[in-house]
C-alpha cells in the first residue's frame, strides 16, 4: 500500500482549524554516535524536551511519514547522523492528514515550532502568506552545495512567496501510469526501447485501451476514483493542464477558469472510462487489485505504489501521465523542507537546519527507492539512479510538474480536491453531463474563495 504521506487514506476537512484528534506520534533521536528510538504518544506540548539553543547540532525534525516511507527517511537520518560533522536529530512523526497541518500552524503561531518540518508544497499559500514559516536563507544553502540551479523550473517556482523561497523540495511525486510491460508490447503500445509511445491525442488513448483491452480480456485502462478525495481531481488537473488553460484562484475574485476546455476534459474523461472498455465504477483499492490480478493492462495511480507493484511479479513498466492534449503536463505535488515560524530564532542552529537540509538531499537516492522522484537534480544526474527501473522512466514528470492552483484551501488533504472530485465522480459514473460538472466545479471554487483564510 501507500505510504500514510498521500491523501487517499484519510477523511478530509477543512484548511487548518480545530485539530480533530491527537493522532500518533513517534519520536526518535538520532546522535553521532548511533540511533536509538522511542515510542511515544501524548498531546502536542508533549514533544522532546529541546536541546539548549547553544546546542545547534541538535535538531528538532517533524514530519509525516510512516510505514515504507517512514522506514526510508529513518535510514536518511541515520546515514547523516554519522561521522564528526554528524547531526543529533529528534525526530517526530505525526499522522498525516489535516490534523497535522493543523499542529503545523499551531506549533508556528504558538512558540514551539520544530527547527525543521515536512510541508507538501501543494500546502504553501496556506502557510507562508500567514507568517507561520520564515524563509530559507539561500547563501547559506549555497554554502553546503545547494542552489536554485538544482531544481527544475516547474517546481522551484512554487517554492516562494514575495520573492522569498520558503521552501526547499526533497521530492516530486507524480500521478502516473503503470502498465504490463508484456501486455503493453502485444498491443503495440511500445516504442523501439521498450517503452511506452507517446499518445499524442485523446483518440490514440482510446484506442490504446481498446488494445489493451483485447490482450487482456479483460479491460484496458484502470482508474479508481469512487469515494476518493483526491484521484479525479489528479487526473483532471493533468488533463486540464495539457490544454494550456489556466485554473486561477485569485483571493477576492472569482475562479478563472476556461469552462470550454474543463468541458472537453471532463467529456474525454467520460469516454476514456466507458464501463465497457475501461471501467467507470472502481474505488482506489479496487483499480489497485483489479491491476495486480491481471484484470488490466494499465493503471492510473500515483507512484508512491510502486513498492506494492514491484513485489506483484508484473513485468511493470510506468510512465508520466500521457501527453494527449497541447502540451505535457503531470499533476503531482512535492514533499519539501520548511522552516516553521520562531520568533527569535538562535542562528547557530537555524544554519543547522540548513546544512541538515541539504545533506537530507544529498540523500535522495535512497527517497528514489519507493518510487519518488528527487527534486535535487543532481542525484538524477547519478548512474546509480539510470538504473533504477522503472523509476527513471518518470522522471521527466518533473520537468512538467502542476501543482494545485496556490491558494491557502487547495493542495493536499484541502477540502478542495474533495469538493472538485464529487462532480467528476458524478460525471464519470454517468450520473451528470461534462457541462453539468464543470458548472457545479466552478461554483464549488467560487463558495471557497468566499471563505476567510483563517491563518491569514
Amino acid at each position: 500500500m501507500s505510504s500514510s504521506s498521500h491523501p487517499r487514506e484519510v477523511p478530509v476537512a477543512p484548511g487548518p482549524g480545530p485539530a480533530p484528534g491527537i493522532g500518533r506520534r513517534r519520536l526518535l533521536r538520532y546522535g553521532a554516535a548511533g540511533a536509538s528510538a522511542l515510542l511515544a504518544t501524548g498531546p502536542l506540548t508533549g514533544c522532546s524536551s529541546r536541546a539548549s539553543a547553544s546546542d545547534a547540532s541538535a535538531l528538532n525534525v517533524w514530519d509525516l511519514f510512516q510505514g515504507g516511507d517512514g522506514m526510508l527517511m529513518d535510514d536518511m537520518i541515520k546515514a547523516v547522523s554519522q561521522g564528526p560533522d554528524g547531526f543529533e536529530v529528534d525526530r517526530t512523526i505525526l499522522d498525516w492528514g489535516p490534523s497535522y497541518y493543523t499542529k503545523l500552524a499551531m506549533s508556528a503561531a504558538g512558540g514551539r515550532a520544530s527547527d525543521v518540518a515536512v510541508l507538501h508544497l501543494s500546502r504553501l499559500a496556506g502557510y507562508a502568506p500567514g507568517g507561520l514559516l520564515d524563509p530559507f536563507d539561500l547563501d547559506v544553502l549555497a554554502e553546503f552545495g545547494v542552489t536554485e540551479k538544482d531544481f527544475t523550473p516547474a517546481v522551484w517556482r512554487r517554492t516562494q512567496h514575495q520573492g522569498k523561497v520558503y521552501a526547499i523540495p526533497m521530492d516530486v511525486h507524480p500521478f502516473i501510469v503503470f502498465y504490463d510491460r508484456e501486455a503493453a508490447g502485444r498491443a503495440g503500445l511500445l516504442d523501439p526501447k521498450g517503452e511506452l509511445a507517446p499518445m499524442g491525442s485523446p483518440k490514440a488513448m482510446l484506442e490504446a485501451g481498446k488494445a489493451l483491452a483485447e490482450v487482456t480480456g479483460k479491460s484496458g485502462i484502470l482508474f479508481g476514483h469512487v469515494t476518493d478525495t483526491a484521484q479525479s481531481w489528479r487526473q483532471f488537473a493533468a488533463l486540464y493542464a495539457q490544454t494550456g488553460a489556466a485554473f486561477t484562484l485569485p483571493d477576492g475574485g472569482a475562479a478563472e477558469i476556461d469552462t470550454d476546455a474543463a468541458v472537453q476534459v471532463v467529456s474525454f474523461m467520460q469516454q476514456l472510462f466507458d464501463g465497457r472498455t475501461n471501467p467507470n465504477n472502481l474505488d482506489y483499492n479496487s483499480a489497485l487489485a483489479g491491476f495486480l490480478g491481471g484484470r488490466g493492462g494499465m493503471a492510473m495511480l500515483g507512484e508512491w505504489e510502486l513498492p506494492t507493484l514491484q513485489k506483484s511479479g508484473i513485468p511493470l513498466g510506468a510512465a508520466p501521465f500521457p501527453q494527449v492534449f497541447d502540451r505535457p503536463a503531470v499533476y503531482t505535488d512535492s514533499h519539501s523542507f520548511v522552516l516553521p515560524h520562531q520568533a527569535s530564532p538562535d542562528p547557530a542552529r537555524r544554519r543547522e537546519a540548513h546544512r541538515y537540509v541539504a545533506r537530507i538531499l544529498k540523500q535522495s537516492l535512497t527517497w528514489a527507492s519507493a518510487g519518488h522522484i528527487p527534486a535535487y537534480q543532481p542525484v538524477l544526474a547519478e548512474p546509480a539512479y539510470a538504473e533504477l527501473k522503472p523509476q527513471s522512466s518518470y522522471a521527466d514528470a518533473g520537468e512538467v510538474a502542476v501543482l494545485d492552483p496556490p491558494n491557502w484551501f487547495a493542495g493536499a488533504a484541502s477540502n478542495f480536491q474533495n469538493r472538485m472530485c464529487q462532480p467528476l465522480q458524478s460525471a464519470l459514473l454517468g450520473n451528470i453531463s461534462a457541462e453539468k460538472a464543470v458548472r457545479q466545479m466552478v461554483r464549488e471554487a467560487n463558495s471557497l474563495l468566499r471563505q476567510p483564510n483563517p491563518v491569514a
